[in-house]
Formats: C-alpha cells, sequence, structure tokens
C-alpha cells in the first residue's frame, strides 16, 4: 500500500503551493505539523518543511524536499502503480 505524507507547518506558502499541486493532481495525502508532532518527524528524519515522503509498505520509495513540481507529478506514478 502507497502511503503520501507531506510535512508541513501553517502559513508557510511553500508548503501551500505542495498542497495545492497535490489537491490538484488528485493526490491523496495525510498532513503532519513536524513542530507538534516531532516524534514522527524524527522518525522520518524530516529536517525542514515542505517534505513530501512516499512509502510502500512502510519502506521510504521517495522523498521530495520543497516545491518541486517536476517531482511531485513522480508521486501520482506511484500511487497508480
Amino acid at each position: 500500500m502507497i502511503r503520501v505524507i507531506k510535512f508541513e507547518k501553517d502559513n508557510c506558502a511553500p508548503c501551500n503551493m505542495v498542497s495545492e499541486f497535490l489537491d490538484n493532481k488528485g493526490i491523496n495525502y495525510e498532513k503532519v505539523n513536524p513542530f507538534e508532532n516531532p516524534e514522527v518527524a524524527m522518525r522520518f528524519r524530516v529536517r525542514t518543511v515542505p517534505t513530501v515522503i512516499v512509502t510502500k509498505e512502510n519502506e521510504e520509495v521517495k522523498r521530495v524536499i520543497g516545491f518541486k513540481p517536476e517531482e511531485l507529478l513522480t508521486i501520482s506514478s506511484l500511487q497508480q502503480a
């Protein structure tokens, strides 16, 4: 099973751009604020926002840091596989 996790902070312009992009592409994802959930951020070794992590069977298969549309597009193909 593919899981997409987006680490974000409130009032973060790049975070909002990533959310809008993922929403427009129909990509389902979970939102995590690493400042409110530091244990989750530490488990995934997240150091900056926005960070999008894709896992398959609890193993990381893709990580995108920042707003990089060309890399974010590959997530939709991973979700469909």
